[in-house]
Formats: C-alpha cells, structure tokens, sequence
C-alpha cells in the first residue's frame, strides 16, 4: 500500500484574511465595495473605448446622418424634444454628432455591459442561478436604463460639450474631455441602477443533492 500524502492547507494571512473576515462580518458591504471596484473597471474601458470608436466612425457618412427617434413633447423653445437625439454634424461644426455618435456610444455601453455581467454575476455575487434567466432581465434593465441615460443626456449634452469647446476655447481637445465626462455620467447613472437589479436576479440557489 502507498503512503498517500497529505497536504496541509496553509492559513490565509495578510490582506487577504483580512478581507476573508471582514466579508464573513459585513458581506453586504463588502459585496457593495467588489461591484464598486468592478464598476470602476468598466467605466475606465469606457473611456478608453468611447473615443476610439468615436474616431472609427467619425471617417464614415454617419456623421452626417441624423438620428432622432423616440419625441415627447418640445423643448423650452418650442422645438421638439427626442430621447436620442443626435442631428447631423460633427459637434466640432455646432452639430450632435449624427448617427456616428449614437452608434459610438451604444456600442461602448453595449460591450461594457457584457462585460460587467460575466465579471458582477462571477465574482461579486457568485451567482449560480439560470444564466439564461438572469441574462434576460439584465438586458430589459439595459434597455430602461439606456433610455433613461438618453432622457438624462438630453439635459447635459449640449450644455458641457459647448463649455469646454466654445467657452473655454479647447476645441478637439474639448470635445474629448466632454465625451469622458458623458461617458462617467452614462455609468454612474447604471452604477446606481443596477446594483438592486444585479441583488434581485443574481442569487446563490442552493445545491442539489444527488
């Protein structure tokens, strides 16, 4: 007969005990703090890829091309107002961008939340619920929440793209700074959103026995 080792399992020490207790007495908190860190990661990949196809389809026709779907009511002067409203133009010309813009941005979001489900369902709340499930409300919630974002952009577009490249002068420069800023406004407003949603439909379900 064989000798079968036996391995010791070493205790956890340093930061990572620390955090193994702290999640044993607090684990809502500590869960809030993993989908905060998370969050911020996905918010910084924003950032980087919101330009990046902003540029891609800056060189198209899209630019030209006016989106503007989903009208209630008007505007204080009289003008309709639209959810998503992005009319022909580069922005740097007084214009919203056109469908380049919209498509940038969608897209951003739409891969940043791919993303997010996986790495928040994974490893914030270590869910083992139907996955298929869980990934059809996620996707109504993106749908409201993206277009509430777009209700919400209506009021601060304009406003912070014209501070930074008319008022204070910063041209191109400018405009790059305003689509970070939109893009960190567009995630705080999900980072608020989906964290009960994500509570609700990423549940730990306990195992079956065989």
């Amino acid at each position: 007969m064989g000798i079968e080792k036996v391995t010791e399992k070493k205790p956890v020490s340093g930061p990572l005990r620390f955090w193994a207790n702290y999640k044993e007495k607090h684990p809502n908190i500590s869960q809030f703090l993993v989908f905060f860190l998370l969050s911020n990661g996905i918010t910084v990949l924003q950032i980087v890829l919101m330009p990046l196809f902003k540029s891609i389809f800056a060189q198209t026709s899209l630019v030209d091309t006016s989106f503007r779907i989903l009208q209630f009511g008007q505007n204080f002067d009289g003008s309709p107002y639209y959810v998503f409203d992005y009319a022909a133009g580069a922005l740097s010309a007084g214009g919203g961008g056109g469908l380049a813009y919209f498509l940038a941005v969608q897209i951003t979001i739409a891969i940043a939340q791919i993303i997010n489900f996986f790495a928040q369902r994974s490893i914030t709340f270590k869910s083992n619920s139907n996955i298929w499930k869980a990934a059809f409300w996620y996707f109504i919630a993106y749908i409201l929440i993206t277009i509430g974002a777009a209700v919400a952009q209506g009021f601060y577009k304009a406003p912070i793209y014209d501070l930074f490249m008319n008022t204070w002068g910063m041209d191109s420069f400018g405009e790059t700074v305003a689509d970070v800023i939109t893009m960190i406004i567009n995630s705080a407003i999900a980072f608020w959103v989906f964290f009960p949603i994500f509570k609700i439909i990423f549940k730990q379900e306990p195992e079956k026995q065989d």
